[in-house]
């Protein structure tokens, strides 16, 4: 089971109102992205939802980012990582 989990995210805003994150911040740790490898309308399969998805590239892990209708942004977490800490 995937949990929808929403992140801070420090993004860029170009003069053409185009959006790229640069940082997420989760549970008081940051994480710089290296690179926006891709940004389309996708759903959150496994957590369900709809938005914009960004697939990201984070030290040597690709994971994927959305920003849903609301401009609140989130990851799909596995539920037993969500309740560890």
């Amino acid at each position: 089971m995937y949990l929808r989990t929403y992140v801070q995210v420090s993004a860029i805003f170009d003069e053409n109102g185009v959006v790229t994150p640069v940082s997420i911040s989760l549970r008081g740790k940051t994480y710089s992205i290296d690179r926006v490898l891709g940004k389309r309308p996708a759903p959150a399969l496994k957590s369900g939802g709809q938005g914009i998805r960004y697939t990201v590239r984070i030290g040597s892990s690709e994971t994927y980012l959305f920003l849903d209708a609301e401009n609140r942004w989130f990851v799909e977490e596995k539920a037993a990582d969500a309740n560890s800490i």
